[in-house]
């Protein structure tokens, strides 16, 4: 598996997930966003409504390949404004947590993976996220980066999160991705 490929060709997606998409451009790219999602059996996305992760990884693969990973940097980054999360959160440990409850409230129907806070230190000021599903690596730091960035320590001045290169990632064929968190 890697990028853009199902675990289980019966998950679904919800529809406030699915609209992140739209949500997580300018306004010039809305239009365009709503056209690929259409291209890809998603027409019209509600709310309420669920669909296929399939459909919505292909979709995906289209942003991804016409626009550029970018755009699923700033779709990801759109996530926890868009999906449903716990309303719990009050640190950063607890934020980084969340983003596995959060992707298992939001897929139902089949193996979807999961996000693993692997390590965090609060003295070293850095935290590491295990991800094995199948969505791009440039969305998953996408919404790593937004809950580091709103829930970081009031001392904190800047925020990084990175791909961490010396493991195997989706973007070179491997399930998982690691991701290295500083502030």
């Amino acid at each position: 598996m890697a990028q853009f490929i199902p675990f289980s060709e019966n998950v679904e997606v919800n529809g406030y997930t699915v609209l992140s998409v739209v949500n997580g451009v300018n306004n010039l790219f809305k239009t365009k966003m709503l056209e690929i999602l259409a291209k890809n059996n998603i027409e019209n996305p509600q709310p309420e409504n669920w669909y296929k992760q399939t459909d919505w990884l292909r979709a995906f693969k289209e942003i991804s390949q016409k626009i550029g990973e970018n755009t699923l940097f700033s779709i990801g980054k759109s996530i926890p404004e868009n999906a449903i999360f716990p309303s719990t959160i009050d640190n950063l440990e607890k934020a980084l947590a969340s983003i596995d409850i959060a992707y298992k409230q939001n897929h139902r129907g089949g193996e979807i993976g999961y996000y693993k806070l692997a390590s965090y230190d609060e003295a070293k000021k850095e935290a590491v996220m295990e991800c094995f599903n199948p969505y791009p690596c440039h969305f998953d730091r996408g919404i790593i980066t937004t809950m580091t960035r709103k829930f970081a320590p009031l001392h904190a001045v800047e925020t990084f999160v990175v791909v961490d290169n010396s493991k195997p990632s989706r973007l070179t064929g491997s399930d998982t991705s690691w991701y290295i968190i500083n502030w």
